[in-house]
């Protein structure tokens, strides 16, 4: 672990317009045009709207909840007087003082065993992760005493606990610090896991998360906290949550069901427009903002209209989320495929540090468009 830490995440480049390619196929040379995967979108702003990026999303959202509830408290490295490693806490310490948003050691057992202590407590703690590849030193608290601890008391002891943090994506940090866990916590009976990807999904998930009387992983993206996204008058209010277990669709479309998760949405819809522009393709984006609860209705739906899936996520290919959505179309809506569902995922390999493996780790606009285009066979 302490050889990980040489590489401070506040150092890190956190606009990376870096992106990155497939895994289980052969490897395809990156084009020079594969920008940021999400860039931001270009849409008619509505009345009331504004402008708000995923990291004041997360502010705000924590901010609002500790306003209203006083057993709210933040602890992890760096949230307080650094303002958070990511600036997501910024003013938070001076807002709340020492006692709510508290500087811990590097210790991820013992700060993240502090918290769930806290939570059967009775206090509604959020416990930051630098990154959740460093949660790995905490995993026996997240499972073996969050998780498991409403269940093996009968129901009668609950564990009101927010984990959150970067997780995937990032860019020149290595191994140690870029793997996407998404599927290992999503299969744990016991822990909600969400994955937002736009300022409305970081808030609304949050919100949701801090309110749930039962653990709850927020799985966030580092290379996506700088990004601007417009937010409605709705997202605004201190009152707005996003329920678990709802999809959201991103895109409509006729001919082509995308499953994406986290930074892999934004992807999505540039590939379905690229698609439409290239083969007159119509995809549809679903954006499944909740990992556990799956929204399975919605994926199943969206295949009754298009009759094609693929699957777009960053983690391992092998007993990822992509198997577990291919499995349940299969199991659920197989009458309505007309070809076998595609998935495009990270590589099965630890993350590279040099640029050009690290770019074929993850998936990549022009593999996703050409597999879309394999599997519609334009």
């Amino acid at each position: 672990m302490a050889a990980s830490r040489l590489l401070r995440p506040a150092s890190r480049l956190l606009n990376a317009s870096r992106v990155s390619p497939n895994p289980l196929r052969p490897a395809i040379s990156p084009s020079a045009s594969a920008s940021f995967t999400g860039r931001r979108r270009q849409y008619a702003t509505p009345s009331g709207s504004k402008e708000m990026t995923v990291r004041e999303a997360l502010n705000e959202a924590l901010a609002e909840e500790m306003e209203q509830n006083d057993k709210i408290f933040l602890l992890g490295e760096e949230v307080a007087q650094y303002n958070g490693a990511y600036k997501v806490t910024k003013g938070l310490l001076d807002r709340f003082g020492e006692k709510r948003v508290i500087d811990s050691p590097i210790t991820e057992s013992g700060f993240a065993g502090l918290t769930v202590g806290a939570a059967l407590a009775g206090l509604h703690p959020v416990c930051e992760f630098m990154t959740f590849n460093f949660a790995m030193q905490a995993i026996d608290q997240i499972i073996n005493s969050a998780a498991k601890t409403h269940y093996m008391s009968g129901g009668i002891q609950p564990c009101n606990i927010t984990f959150r943090g970067p997780n995937g994506f990032a860019a020149g940090v290595a191994a140690q610090h870029s793997q996407d866990y998404s599927a290992w916590y999503g299969s744990i009976p016991g822990l909600k896991v969400v994955s937002p990807y736009s300022a409305e999904d970081a808030k609304g998930l949050l919100k949701a998360a801090i309110r749930d009387p039962n653990p709850v992983v927020v799985l966030e993206n580092e290379l996506l906290y700088g990004l601007p996204f417009q937010v409605s008058e709705d997202v605004q209010r201190s009152d707005f949550v996003i329920p678990f277990g709802k999809a959201k669709i991103e895109r409509p479309g006729k001919d082509l069901t995308i499953v994406a998760a986290s930074r892999t949405v934004g992807q999505s819809l540039t590939v379905a427009e690229s698609l439409k522009q290239k083969y007159g393709v119509d995809a549809e984006v679903l954006n499944l903002r909740s990992i556990k609860p799956l929204d399975v209705e919605a994926i199943i739906n969206s295949v009754k209209k298009t009759g094609h899936l693929m699957v777009v996520t960053s983690d391992f290919p092998s007993f990822g989320i992509g198997a577990e959505i291919m499995a349940l179309t299969c199991e659920y809506g197989f009458d309505y495929l007309q070809a076998p569902p595609v998935r495009v995922t990270g590589a099965e390999v630890p993350t590279p540090y040099a640029q050009k493996l690290e770019e074929m780790s993850f998936p990549q606009e022009d593999i996703i468009t050409s597999y879309a285009a394999k599997l519609l066979r334009v």
